[in-house]
């Protein structure tokens, strides 16, 4: 009887390493090819999306900006910046200006700064057209409904580790530009000095 059980269990355990093998196996070997450091990036996004519920904040880097520096402060810190490095800022969309989320008609500021430089955005688009899709590089400043003000953007940590690794060129151009986009963002928050993040 109990060789009987040990054999059906062996014989399920059998089925389930085929599945695997099957299902899992050509996808290994596909991650394989992938940068050194993808897997990290992958479930640091994954458990912020376990922790928040929210697939977007697993996507951003946000920044509060400090209660004694002004949101007209923060934002010409960071176009300074950017013209000081060839970024260019490409547009600027107010979608809500108001000063404050108690204001009567409980709109709240919000702003929508995008940069790029024009060289590197060419580069990317020649070396696989979805790099477009990511362009240009934004900032979002907003209020939440407590009256702090934040600068959102895209976290790049996926576009430069999370797929197969891109040439050493485009990488150092990649790290300049998330060096440049965080390090604008948090001198802009704290009326600082720019300096880029590694």
């Amino acid at each position: 009887m109990l060789k009987n059980i040990l054999s059906v269990i062996g014989g399920i355990a059998l089925i389930g390493l085929a599945y695997l093998v099957i299902n899992f196996g050509g996808m290994m070997g596909k991650v394989s090819n992938l940068h050194p450091d993808a897997m990290g990036h992958y479930m640091n996004m994954f458990e912020k999306v376990l922790d928040t519920g929210s697939s977007g904040e697993a996507m951003v880097r946000k920044v509060k900006i400090n209660d004694d520096v002004s949101t007209e402060d923060a934002i010409d810190n960071m176009i300074g910046i950017a013209g000081d490095n060839n970024f260019l800022m490409v547009g600027d969309a107010k979608m809500s200006i108001k000063s404050s989320i108690k204001d009567p008609d409980g709109k709240r500021y919000i702003r929508i700064l995008s940069f790029c430089a024009p060289s590197v955005a060419e580069q990317f688009i020649a070396y696989n057209e979805s790099f477009g899709a990511f362009m240009p590089c934004r900032i979002l400043i907003v209020e939440d409904d407590e009256g702090n003000r934040w600068l959102y953007t895209m976290a790049m940590e996926l576009m430069l580790y999370g797929g197969e690794p891109l040439p050493p060129e485009m990488m150092e151009m990649a790290l300049k530009v998330r060096g440049l986009m965080y390090g604008m963002m948090d001198a802009g928050a704290t009326d600082g000095e720019y300096e880029p993040e590694e």
